[in-house]
């Protein structure tokens, strides 16, 4: 069965699909979508993303995240929450720039929101376990 079976069958049971149905089929579908089937991401893959051109970029963002959070009044617990994290490098860069307040990594509570199982496992692979994984922002 390929992607476009499966489409056809789930069209004539339960009638058209909406633009984000289908998209998120030929994206996220576990066997067939996009995400599950090639590297995406980085000099293999179809496209490529700043925090993959250099970590100064996620170092920057994770100085910011420790100024903003200083000047909220050092809030702890707080979420520090990445939306489409790729394979986990932006965090990655943020948290070890941002290690230079250990006040702050240990008040984060770290939530990346990804609906793709191989790119969960890669950034477990990167990140370790203490990170919070959601498959939408509303489950954060």
């Amino acid at each position: 069965m390929t992607l476009r079976d499966r489409l056809t069958a789930q069209i004539r049971a339960s009638g058209p699909l909406t633009v984000a149905q289908y998209m998120n089929a030929c994206l996220h579908d576990p066997e067939f979508g996009y995400y599950a089937t090639r590297p995406a991401l980085g000099a293999g893959g179809d496209f490529i993303t700043a925090p993959l051109v250099s970590q100064m970029f996620g170092e920057l963002i994770g100085l910011w995240a420790v100024e903003s959070w200083t000047r909220l009044g050092r809030p702890s617990p707080f979420r520090l929450v990445e939306m489409g994290p790729g394979d986990g490098t932006l965090m990655s860069d943020l948290l070890r720039a941002a290690r230079l307040s250990p006040e702050f990594t240990d008040a984060a509570d770290v939530w990346l929101v990804e609906v793709s199982p191989p790119l969960r496992d890669r950034q477990r692979q990167v990140l370790g376990e203490r990170i919070s994984w959601a498959g939408s922002l509303a489950q954060v």
